[in-house]
């Protein structure tokens, strides 16, 4: 399976930011999205809120016209952020009085917050959640499915 070059330069971003603790939901720029996006803020423009998947006028002009900001329209984009901010325990659109994680750049939380976006991303590929390793303990008749070269050191 070949993976999609869009998909390919998201999850490479992502893992950099993560590993790199430049990943910080409550920042347009060093968001999931932002991130994405080469650490732009602009995409905040789509929408009047943060996390929310509702498009505003500058959003639906984009949308309409096709645009793709790294492959990804406005609505993508916007349903990208929502899942990462919601899976980060973000209540959403954000607003500050809605309730949001103690410590939002912990790395179990961004974790989380990330695992749920490359998920959404493999569904916007139509293909297997890169991250799902439940596969690789599939079996019949007491079997294993999968095959694995082990090399014992």
């Amino acid at each position: 399976m070949k993976t999609p070059k869009r998909l390919e330069n998201a999850l490479i971003k992502l893992y950099n930011a993560f590993h790199n603790n430049e990943l910080n939901p409550e920042c347009c720029s060093a968001c999931a999205v932002g991130n994405i996006l080469d650490n732009h803020d602009s995409w905040k423009h789509l929408s009047d809120a943060h996390g929310s998947t509702e498009l505003n006028y500058v959003g639906r002009v984009h949308q309409r016209l096709g645009r793709r900001f790294n492959g990804y329209t406005p609505l993508e984009l916007l349903h990208i952020e929502k899942t990462f901010l919601e899976a980060c325990g973000f209540v959403t659109p954000l607003c500050h009085y809605n309730p949001k994680p103690t410590n939002t750049t912990n790395k179990d939380i961004l974790f989380n917050g990330l695992c749920a976006v490359v998920g959404y991303l493999c569904k916007l590929e139509g293909i297997h959640n890169v991250m799902d390793y439940s596969r690789i303990f599939e079996f019949e008749n007491e079997d294993p499915v999968y095959q694995f070269d082990v090399i014992y050191q």
